[in-house]
């Protein structure tokens, strides 16, 4: 599933950084930044927008007179320096509050309610079992489809709650299970590397500090976890 983002924002600086981060995302694609509100109505009415990143002081018109201005708005995560607004922010129902200058751990956790959200609208789980394990393979249940995939295709696996995303390296497929009884399934080259992520540990191009690279993906290294990750690197 393709998240399409815009920022709203008037601050280069404070755009640049939400890019950035956006780039370790599989799953959101930037569709624009805005320097307004006024900017932002205008690429709004000709695309469609599931998340906004929106700033509040900006001149002309604030980040929470724009928002109480739209009728049907996409999903809202606030990134604003001014802490004051944040009761009236989650009165008009926005996904989090981050407060400005925040952390790549902060910005994860608050994209990861807005993946969670829109799988909840888009997914209806059902009674059946969601995973089988085979040799070399497992059979996934997504979009009312059961799905073979080869173990040695999977790079890792994101949990948004009661479901988990498979991510490929041609595809993700979401299926309506948790990561711990996921991880009971899964053979030994499958790591636990965080509360919310699952690694295949021959995957890894990189770990540096907190962070495991794999493909374009930039995954946290929980600190619960990483005895575990250095006891792997030590085999």
């Amino acid at each position: 599933m393709e998240i399409k983002c815009l920022i709203i924002d008037d601050e280069p600086a404070a755009i640049r950084v939400i890019e950035g981060f956006l780039k370790n995302l599989t799953n959101f694609k930037l569709t624009g930044k805005c320097k307004s509100a006024f900017e932002a109505i205008k690429l709004l009415n000709s695309n469609k927008i599931d998340l906004l990143f929106l700033d509040i002081n900006m001149p002309g018109l604030s980040g929470i007179d724009f928002l109480k201005s739209l009728r049907n708005p996409p999903l809202v995560i606030i990134t604003t320096a001014y802490r004051e607004y944040a009761v009236e922010s989650f009165e008009l129902e926005v996904i989090d509050y981050l407060h400005k200058p925040f952390s790549f751990d902060r910005f994860f956790k608050a994209v990861q309610r807005v993946e969670e959200r829109l799988q909840k609208n888009n997914i209806v789980p059902d009674n059946k079992p969601p995973l089988q394990n085979t040799k070399g393979h497992i059979f996934i249940k997504a979009d009312k489809k059961h799905y073979n995939i080869k173990l040695n295709e999977l790079l890792f696996i994101e949990s948004m709650g009661d479901y988990c995303k498979f991510i490929t390296k041609n595809k993700t497929y979401i299926s309506y299970i948790t990561l711990k009884k996921l991880l009971e399934q899964l053979p030994g080259s499958f790591v636990r590397v965080h509360k919310s992520f699952i690694i295949q540990f021959d995957k890894i191009e990189m770990i540096e500090g907190n962070r495991i690279k794999i493909g374009n993906t930039i995954i946290p290294i929980g600190y619960s976890y990483k005895k575990d990750i250095i006891k792997q690197l030590e085999k």
